[in-house]
């Protein structure tokens, strides 16, 4: 099978990659290096880097006619859509209009579409963890681009690919960005070994669900593999906060200060967990990595990396 991944070089996007080479496939990834790095690529794969919104995208679809494509790439933080709505919109919509009217062009078998749990949902209503059935109701701009190209999804699989999209929980691991904006498990954990404080937005008893990257990647496996048209959460069902995630990153790093305060992030949720049942049901999926493993894992190989800027 020959696979497409937009955003490939990036943090869950080169995990992706990585499945379907030890899968056998044949892997094509498209990047424009913004986040991502070329190093973070398999070697097995071909690299061509152009941005998703680019006319070239359309060579490099007419080139390799893949099966399937997995579309990664995006802005992919809360606050820097908050702070600039119209760059995300141009990424998260634009972009992905032009990935699908791309792969209906040329006769895409099948689409895994990466979209967000933790931010199209908003506050839960009722109880945790929350099901696909959940309202949509985003808080922030990154929440409504990214259901946007659901919907983008569903219109252009109507006679064209076969459409799955999959709803991550909140993804940490190795590779995830520390500079960045999102990504709180790798921006503590760096932090703790350069042996400075982490910023806690507000009081740390906000919670997320913790899903360990490798787990996310076997799940776009399995969806590419499926020819069902179906959306779940990619997720562990468990409400963690970002209190329990700094004091056991202290206990791994060896950092024992206490972490420095700013205010609540508007666009933020407070609390978010997300079932994961549609997914074992219709994929065979459930999480392998518990979260200490993960941390363990996620630590060990920060320890290891020289993450100065590229």
């Amino acid at each position: 099978m020959k696979v497409l991944i937009t955003g490939g070089a990036g943090f869950i996007g080169s995990h992706v990659a990585d499945a379907y080479v030890a899968a056998g496939d044949e892997v094509i990834v498209v990047d424009n290096l913004s986040a991502g790095r070329r190093e973070y690529v398999p070697a097995a794969a071909r690299f061509y880097e152009v941005d998703i919104r680019s006319d070239a995208l359309r060579e490099v679809m007419d080139r390799e006619r893949p099966d399937v494509v997995g579309h990664h790439a995006a802005q992919a933080s809360v606050s820097v859509s908050v702070q600039h709505p119209q760059l995300d919109a141009e990424v998260n919509v634009v972009g992905t209009i032009n990935v699908l009217a791309l792969c209906a062009e040329f006769g895409v078998r099948r689409v895994v579409l990466a979209s967000t749990g933790g931010a199209i949902y908003g506050e839960p209503q009722g109880t945790l963890p929350v099901d696909e059935t959940h309202p949509i109701h985003p808080l922030a701009p990154y929440g409504i681009s990214k259901y946007v190209g659901e919907l983008y999804l569903r219109y252009f699989s109507a006679g064209g690919p076969s459409a799955a999209v999959l709803r991550y929980a909140n993804v940490y691991g190795p590779r995830q960005d520390p500079r960045g904006e999102a990504g709180v498990v790798a921006i503590f954990a760096q932090a703790m070994l350069e042996g400075r404080a982490p910023v806690v937005f507000g009081d740390g008893t906000q919670t997320r669900d913790f899903v360990y990257v490798e787990d996310v990647a076997r799940a776009n496996l399995l969806a590419s593999r499926s020819e069902a048209s179906e959306t779940a959460n990619i997720a562990t069902g468990i409400e963690t906060s970002v209190n329990d995630i700094y004091r056991e990153l202290g206990r791994l790093t060896g950092y024992s200060g206490p972490p420095q305060h700013a205010p609540v992030r508007k666009g933020d949720v407070y609390r978010i967990a997300l079932d994961p049942a549609r997914a074992r049901k219709w994929l065979d999926w459930t999480p392998q990595i518990s979260l200490d493993e993960g941390l363990r894992r996620t630590v060990g190989w920060f320890t290891r990396q020289d993450m100065s800027p590229v």
